[in-house]
């Protein structure tokens, strides 16, 4: 189950704006919301994906709406971009690169959203092997 559905877009665009855009298609608004959620992991990826945005079995078991909030605020600009029918431009384009900017502070740990839990790495297998490499620059030999 997605983080977010078109529903839940409403709170960002209004749903007659969406049928408009989206010429009564579900699949174009979906590509959306899934382009979204795509690039948002782009940016999180320090963080359990699974517990933030679950996968097709299980649902997310941190519902955190600022993270909702970010998806679709990059989502809606994906969806407005295939149509401007009376709708303000700079208004979502803002919102768009906000919240992309947002993702990148988090990503550079400029800032931590509470209680996103980082990936756990603890569980993986190490590589296998007694290979260890090393090397260093020539020796140098200056005259004076």
């Amino acid at each position: 189950m997605p983080l977010i559905t078109q529903s839940d877009l409403s709170t960002h665009m209004y749903p007659e704006i969406i049928t408009e855009i989206s010429r009564s298609d579900n699949t174009i608004v979906s590509k959306a919301i899934d382009t979204a959620i795509q690039e948002t992991k782009m940016y999180l990826s320090r963080y359990d994906l699974l517990q933030l945005f679950g996968n097709d079995t299980t649902d997310p078991t941190i519902q955190d709406e600022f993270l909702k909030s970010l998806v679709k605020d990059i989502a809606c600009w994906h969806l407005l971009r295939l149509a401007n029918p009376g709708i303000d431009y700079t208004v979502f384009r803002t919102a768009y690169e906000d919240a992309i900017t947002t993702l990148k502070a988090i990503m550079s740990a400029a800032t931590n959203p509470q209680d996103w839990p980082y990936y756990d790495a603890t569980n993986e297998s190490t590589p296998t092997g007694d290979t260890i490499n090393w090397s260093s620059n020539p020796k140098r030999i200056n005259y004076y």
